[in-house]
């Protein structure tokens, strides 16, 4: 019933959801990301036994050595097509189930025989045989003969003991995962409401976020004047900014060269002054020092010396520079000042705004177009709207809804049955494990009272009563397993016929997937269907839609627009065509008409004003001799009497000195400057002339793509959410694994074979514990005679004598 139960779910879920739309998520590029919710189920996709895991493992090597052959698809293909003729084709059918036939036959003949050896047994120790006399005859290796017995019976005892284990712990496993299967079929309903619900939902959240999209897309396109038109400026600017920096730094190069040349001039002008006062004074002095020297004093001999060295020195009193030799700037500074009669910074001023105005020109040109833009994606956004009503998913959805209603209460109005049914299984299988634990019980007891109350020097008619019970115990052992030992061999071949066939037939090959390619199979259950799927989905046998290929889908949580292969009804491509609106934006795109051919960098008058700079002359001064002049000192001595203002005028000297150095860094090379300048200049205009419209179409189509990016994008995440994502019908193959795999084969079959695998192998060693028993219990029990020996003259030859005695 869990398997037809599973697979009409899955069918019911094909059937209702065929004309159904597509679901799904992915993420966006850059800017944008989608992503589709995340639907949490609360059934766990696999299922793990714990522990007896082991066991049942166990059981399946065991089940895999009994019936090895693989699994009979063409047997069961023709059963189901109703082509197998079992009066001619029964041997296919033996040979396969050969290994579990040969095991039940066993099984029966057990049945069968051990009832009348029993009785046999039981008419045989009445008439004193086999073992019924109650005498002991001695013999040599009697003691030997006792331990094997006790050892070899424990030993069974045990093997006996762990099969009864397992029995018990399948049986309890069973009923605990009975208990559970309420729990099971609860979450997997809700899990299948989710999916229904949930659905919906998806495609709503799918749509909406157009509207996302949209804004996007929108507020690029109101942002067009940084995207678009700074996208532009920022091309342009490599080229551009380079020069119009160079040429501002060469207007501030006038303004600095105009004060170099002033500060030159002036601080010549002051030298020359002041050097004329230093000549008169340094003759007033000199005029002064010849009359002292003149002195008759000076004659004397010690005195003379010095004046001779004095008379001699009055030739370093002379002023060491000469500086009306240099030439006036007046000249230079005159052309400096006809050239800053034009106001080149300000015309550099005018070339960076008309440079920096492209963005705003590009937004004031491109209103009509944008406005046309947002009509286009306004229409797109009504088609995707449309898309939710164009696909029939309510109507189906609310049918499949009131299926698994009826599903569920079917469920639970006959689990309580099943509930009651599994009370008495467990009551059943308590009572076959208690049988077999009170069998085994009867063996321990009558061991442990054997060896406790054994005397190996009372003789057989003289043993003690501990050791008479344990042979007791050992023949009572007995005749409860002769008396059931058959009706629990009756209950393992009925569960072992049941429980292997099912594991081998169901269980496996469910596993593998077999019973799926066998259902696959062309013509199989309808004989004018090819594909039996397709044809309950699209009324067509001839799409290639198989049982395998939907539940490997499902698996994978794909969503049921592909697993289903819905486009053979609804091409969700033909309703998500994107490629109408994206060429009409393109078109509005390349219809952008920017004109910015109107920049221009430096008018004439700029030109003109660098090339005066050029020829201001500046640059053919010559440097050299005023720094000659500058870097002597004022005088050939320093005086101390002229300190104070030979050191000012040294400094004015070195101050004059640095001034004329910057101002010959400045003028080095102006020709050549001036030239680059308006060459890069040339450059750049020329660049802006012919390359800014290719400029323009490279920047429009960059962010036109952009725009339309984020719409193909949305879409084909919409496509991908649609056929891959939405309506993950993962909840569908974990109902049908929870009804096959989990309830079917893990909470029944897997304890079944556990259970007739424990219980089997506890009856089969009842025949080698009987045979123990029986054995044994003469060494324990009190025997009615035993044998007695004379001894003769020598002590080594003698005779035997029965002797009686009278038994208490």
């Amino acid at each position: 019933m869990a398997l037809l139960l599973g697979f009409l779910l899955l069918l019911e879920l094909c059937s209702d959801t065929s004309a159904l739309g597509p679901l799904s998520s992915t993420k966006g590029a850059d800017v944008l990301e989608f992503e589709l919710p995340a639907t949490n189920y609360e059934t766990k996709h696999s299922y793990k036994a714990g522990p007896i895991g082991v066991l049942f493992k166990m059981v399946h090597v065991f089940l895999r050595v009994v019936q090895p052959n693989a699994f009979p698809e063409d047997i069961l293909r023709k059963i189901l097509q109703k082509k197998f003729d079992f009066s001619t084709e029964y041997e296919k059918i033996i040979y396969y189930e050969i290994g579990i036939i040969i095991c039940a036959v066993l099984g029966l003949l057990f049945v069968f025989l051990m009832p009348l050896v029993g009785f046999c047994f039981g008419l045989c120790r009445y008439c004193n045989k086999c073992g019924g006399e109650m005498h002991q005859r001695q013999k040599k290796n009697g003691t030997f003969l006792r331990k094997y017995f006790t050892v070899s019976l424990l030993v069974v005892c045990i093997f006996i003991s762990v099969g009864i284990i397992y029995g018990f712990v399948a049986n309890h496993h069973l009923r605990t995962q009975i208990e559970k299967t309420r729990e099971l079929a609860n979450s997997n309903f809700k899990d299948l409401r989710t999916l229904l619900n949930g659905t919906p939902e998806q495609i709503n959240y799918v749509l909406s976020q157009y509207a996302t999209t949209k804004k996007k897309a929108f507020s690029d396109l109101d942002n067009i004047k940084s995207l678009l038109g700074g996208g532009i400026h920022e091309q342009l600017r490599p080229k551009v900014m380079p020069v119009l920096d160079d040429i501002n730094a060469m207007a501030e190069a006038i303004k600095e060269t105009k004060e170099a040349l002033l500060n030159v001039n002036n601080t010549l002008k002051e030298l020359k002054k002041s050097t004329a006062q230093l000549n008169t004074s340094l003759s007033d002095v000199k005029m002064n020092v010849e009359q002292s020297l003149s002195d008759p004093m000076c004659s004397v001999p010690p005195v003379a010396t010095t004046c001779n060295s004095i008379q001699m020195s009055l030739s370093q009193l002379d002023y060491n520079t000469n500086l009306d030799q240099l030439p006036s700037l007046d000249q230079q500074i005159d052309n400096i000042n006809d050239v800053l009669q034009t106001d080149l910074s300000s015309l550099v001023q005018q070339g960076y705004k008309s440079f920096n105005d492209i963005p705003e020109m590009v937004q004031n040109q491109t209103t009509d177009i944008i406005s046309d833009i947002k009509s286009t994606l306004n229409s797109l956004g009504s088609d995707i709207e449309n898309i939710g009503d164009q696909i029939p998913i309510q109507d189906k959805l609310s049918n499949f809804m009131g299926y698994i209603n009826d599903t569920e209460t079917y469920v639970h109005r006959n689990l309580p049955t099943l509930e009651e049914y599994d009370s008495f299984r467990w009551l059943g299988g308590l009572v076959v494990c208690s049988l077999l634990t009170l069998m085994v019980v009867f063996y321990y007891l009558g061991l442990m009272c054997g060896m406790c109350g054994y005397n190996r020097n009372a003789s057989p008619t003289r043993r003690g009563c501990v050791s008479n019970t344990g042979g007791i115990f050992l023949m009572v052992g007995v005749g409860v397993s002769f008396l059931f030992c058959w009706v629990l061999m009756a209950i393992v071949v009925l569960t072992f016929v049941i429980g292997g066939n099912m594991e081998k037939l169901v269980c496996e090959p469910y596993k593998n997937r077999k019973l799926f390619q066998i259902l696959d199979t062309p013509y199989l259950l309808n004989e004018n269907w090819k594909y039996y799927l397709s044809g309950m989905v699209f009324n067509n046998p001839d799409i290639n839609l198989t049982f395998e290929q939907v539940y490997s889908d499902c698996k994978e949580n794909k969503g049921i627009y592909t697993t289903l292969k819905l486009e053979n009804s609804y091409n969700i491509s033909e309703h998500l065509n994107f490629q109408e609106h994206a060429g009409n934006i393109d078109n509005d795109f390349k219809n952008l008409n920017v004109s910015i051919d109107n920049i221009v960098l430096l008018d004439e008058a700029g030109r003109r004003n660098l090339m005066d700079f050029s020829s201001s002359g500046v640059d053919t001064i010559d440097y050299n001799v005023y720094l000659a002049e500058m870097g002597k000192a004022p005088t050939k001595v320093n005086l101390l009497s002229f300190a104070n203002d030979l050191e000012a005028k040294a400094d004015h000297l070195s101050t004059i000195y640095q001034s004329i150095k910057e101002l010959q860094h400045k003028s080095s090379g102006l020709g050549v400057k001036v030239v680059n300048i308006l060459s890069s200049l040339d450059s750049a205009q020329d660049f802006l002339k012919t390359r800014i419209s290719s400029v323009i179409i490279e920047e429009s189509k960059k962010y036109g793509n952009t725009i339309v990016g984020y719409f193909e994008r949305y879409l084909q995440w919409v496509k991908f959410s649609i056929t891959e994502q939405i309506a993950g019908c993962k909840p569908v193959a974990t109902a049908l694994d929870s009804a096959v795999d989990v309830f079917l084969c893990s909470y029944v079959i897997d304890p079944l074979n556990l259970f007739w695998f424990g219980i089997g192998k506890a009856t089969i060693f009842l025949l080698p514990a009987i045979i123990f028993a029986v054995k044994l219990a003469k060494y324990y029990r009190r025997m009615d005679s035993e044998d007695v020996y004379d001894d003769m003259e020598n002590g080594n030859i003698g005779f035997h004598r029965h002797h009686s005695t009278q038994t208490v």
